[in-house]
């Protein structure tokens, strides 16, 4: 009974996530996971609710895995909810560690079973963005995003915040118990300051820049997006849709944000040292009639990449910053890539056993060198993260050469309805931990306008074609997760565990 109930706390946490947002699930899931930790009789007990908690947390909270594979011709649709299962069977050993060393730790003692728990929590989030190239997708953090906490993100980062949720619900918990007096008094003010606006958030914020910009959402699914004779009418799509209004004609210049790999046709052709050859394409002038004088267009594509007897060998999933006379001024590769989606571990084995990247593509695409600011000139300077890459705190801003806004073009076309509102928040996430805006264009939805303290300004409804015309949010000075990163959380995390042992030496020590 004990691991059922383990396994449906973890399912029923998962609409503490978006698109539900029911975040008191995940509080008292918590609560309840404290309680089975508390009364686990083994090592090996705790072990294994850890793990059915985290299992249950992931197979709802991915289900938009299953439905990227609907789009893929060469593996069955089936294979969708096999992944999502195998992949929960994996990040689920997460969740087990933290509460192993919650239960290794807390024994008989309720305080330092919360602080061991919280601090576990937050390392074993971080190890789970890091190891095996990573996946840090749905941290217990993001469910604060529609909090005023989110602005504790500036300081303490994602995985902070996560430690903050556990740490809120160990409270509870202990006031239920009745074993801690003053965490009734902790819960009740964290749960009061998730309502009061700005609690967290000290910092006046600053007015929005003057910058015009318009962001183009063309309605393009997945299921059209390959098709022959798309790029016609995604060009068309694209170019209505980004042409100045009539009274928009002496408008100061703008930038224009297209969507990630926004046409099917390559952008580029680059050498294997990915620099640019002398192949004229007739991608940009095409994309550049809707473009005035002074605008810069920003659009997701892909780049050809030849090899040294110039056959083509893979591809580049990119960003091309292009002004009105067609010249690129800067470009961005994509660096941390989709496992599977877009490119395949292991390719002559999987290719053998019939199995593809989900991402159509002439071979493999190639890794990026990491995140990049490129000089817009009057604009100021864009730091780029593409799709999935924003999910990574800590991990998305050149600290050498810090931007002034974060551009996240995306495709979410493939990810069903929870996909995209658990991608957005994830951004959110990032904006108000580094201090500067996010801008997003996605083919499908969501797409928006992300000020420098997460909070969603403007967006676009998923399946809606339209555009978002508003002016560039200003950026925050550095934060202090911008200048410190995960070591914050990481060190908190570490202090919380190294509190839980203490306590329990203690106890040890008090009954010798």
């Amino acid at each position: 009974m004990t691991l059922l109930i383990a396994l449906v706390l973890g399912l029923g946490s998962a609409f503490a996530f978006q698109p539900y947002a029911l975040w008191p699930l995940m509080l008292l899931a918590f609560v309840g996971l404290c309680v089975l930790i508390d009364r686990a009789p083994s090592l090996r007990r705790s072990l294994l609710i850890g793990w059915l908690f985290g299992f249950g947390q992931f197979v709802i909270g991915l289900n938009w895995i299953a439905t990227s594979f609907t789009y893929q011709a060469e593996m069955p649709a089936s294979l969708g909810w096999v992944a999502v299962v195998l992949l929960s069977f994996y990040l689920a050993v997460y969740p087990m560690l933290a509460v192993g060393l919650a239960w290794r730790f807390g024994r008989d003692r309720p305080v330092a079973l919360v602080l061991a728990l919280a601090g576990a929590w937050a390392i074993t989030e971080w190890l789970r963005a890091t190891m095996f190239t990573g996946f840090a997708w749905n941290p217990v953090g993001v469910t604060l995003v529609d909090s005023s906490l989110l602005g504790a993100g500036q300081w303490i980062g994602t995985y902070g915040l996560s430690a903050l949720v556990v740490l809120s619900a160990g409270a509870l918990w202990l006031t239920w118990k009745r074993a801690f007096k003053p965490a009734a008094w902790v819960a009740v003010g964290v749960l009061a300051s998730a309502f009061v606006p700005g609690f967290v958030d000290l910092e006046v914020a600053k007015p929005a820049g003057q910058t015009p910009i318009r962001i183009v959402q063309p309605n393009i699914g997945q299921e059209d997006k390959w098709r022959e004779g798309l790029a016609d009418e995604a060009f068309q799509r694209l170019g209505s849709l980004s042409t100045p209004g009539p009274n928009e004609d002496r408008s100061p210049p703008r930038l224009l944000f297209w969507p990630e790999v926004a046409v099917p046709e390559p952008f580029a052709v680059l050498d294997a040292q990915r620099q640019p050859l002398a192949v004229q394409l007739p991608t940009i002038p095409r994309a550049i009639q809707s473009i005035r004088p002074g605008d810069l267009l920003l659009t997701g594509g892909f780049a050809l990449i030849a090899d040294r007897n110039g056959k083509v060998a893979g591809e580049a999933n990119s960003v091309f910053a292009i002004d009105q006379a067609g010249t690129v001024i800067g470009r961005y590769d994509k660096a941390h890539l989709v496992p599977y989606g877009e490119y395949l571990p292991m390719r002559p084995l999987l290719t053998a056993m019939g199995l593809s990247q989900l991402a159509p593509g002439q071979g493999d695409t190639y890794f990026g060198p990491g995140p990049r600011s490129i000089d817009l000139g009057r604009f100021g300077k864009m730091g780029l993260q593409i799709c999935y890459e924003i999910i990574f705190s800590g991990d998305v801003v050149d600290s050498a050469n810090r931007p002034d806004f974060i551009f996240n073009p995306s495709n979410d076309a493939w990810f069903g309805a929870w996909g995209p509102p658990q991608h957005l928040a994830q951004a959110r996430l990032r904006a108000a931990e580094e201090g500067l805006a996010v801008i997003r264009s996605t083919p499908t939805g969501i797409s928006a306008v992300v000020d420098s303290h997460g909070r969603l300004i403007k967006s676009l409804a998923w399946r809606t074609a339209g555009t978002i015309d508003s002016t560039l949010p200003a950026p925050r000075a550095p934060t202090l997760f911008a200048k410190l990163g995960n070591v914050i959380p990481l060190t908190l995390g570490f202090l919380l565990i190294l509190s839980a042992i203490a306590l329990a030496s203690r106890r040890r020590y008090s009954r010798t």
